[in-house]
């Protein structure tokens, strides 16, 4: 007999950026233990912006911190480009973390010596690959142009606001084209406006140039700039919106 009903198509495959299972971290021992990651699962959409949320000590920045390859967790896995993180020896995390992962941090990190382009190149040239790659040099004016950044390249990081100098470290973390991006409280040393400058331009990233961020954030405000939403407490994902799942 034939049946009436059509077959469903099979769902689409979502492509991670990264992903985690059975993620564990524990600090200290016996009294003193302390459990930062119980057991998270997490996959991580490319070409999305998520934000992890969680008041202090809820386990957001260690769970950035073992995505990116920063630290290692107690137990469980953790994806990254389709590599798998547990299985690199320390010379081999740190050149796969060069390669393909990049970070913005709260406090900029730039080096005061350089130029704002100075800054943007020096990962890139420590890595080798350097300004004369013609790819790369077209990669470099576009993010530059799309974070309104070329009328200050020559200008020194004490000679920019802080929104400006977040900028900077926007498009350093963006050069190399890597496969996610991490941003660790990237407006926590930042007034609104300068917030909402930054918030902006990471979401921009991701529109135009195709690029995968993952935020850490304790602020409401600025997860609304996120497609997806990940909320954690007391080390476990007790939260989901979007796509992150």
């Amino acid at each position: 007999m034939t049946s009436l009903t059509s077959p469903q198509p099979p769902a689409p495959t979502v492509a991670l950026a990264a992903s985690a299972r059975g993620l564990t971290k524990t600090f200290g021992r016996g009294d003193t233990l302390v459990h930062a990651l119980r057991g998270v699962d997490l996959d991580l959409p490319a070409g999305r912006f998520t934000a992890i949320m969680g008041l202090s000590g809820s386990g957001k920045s260690t769970l950035m911190h073992c995505l990116a390859g920063l630290d290692q967790p107690t137990d469980g896995s953790v994806t990254v480009a389709g590599q798998a993180l547990e299985s690199m020896d320390d010379d081999t995390l740190t050149r796969f973390r060069r390669d393909h992962v990049g970070f913005v941090f709260q406090a900029f990190n730039l080096l005061p010596m350089l130029s704002a382009e100075q800054n943007i190149w020096l990962p890139t040239e420590l890595a080798g690959q350097a300004g004369r790659d013609r790819d790369l040099r077209r990669r470099f004016d576009s993010i530059v142009e799309t974070l309104g950044l070329t009328a200050r390249l020559t200008h020194r990081p004490a000679e920019l606001s802080g929104g400006q100098q977040q900028r900077v470290a926007i498009a350093r973390a963006l050069l190399s084209a890597p496969a996610i991006v991490f941003a660790d409280e990237p407006t926590g040393n930042l007034d609104s406006s300068s917030s909402a400058e930054v918030l902006s331009l990471l979401r921009q990233s991701v529109r135009e140039l195709g690029q995968t961020v993952v935020m850490v954030t304790h602020e409401t405000e600025a997860a609304t700039y996120a497609d997806d939403v990940v909320v954690l407490a007391d080390g476990r994902i007790t939260e989901r919106r979007g796509d992150a799942a």
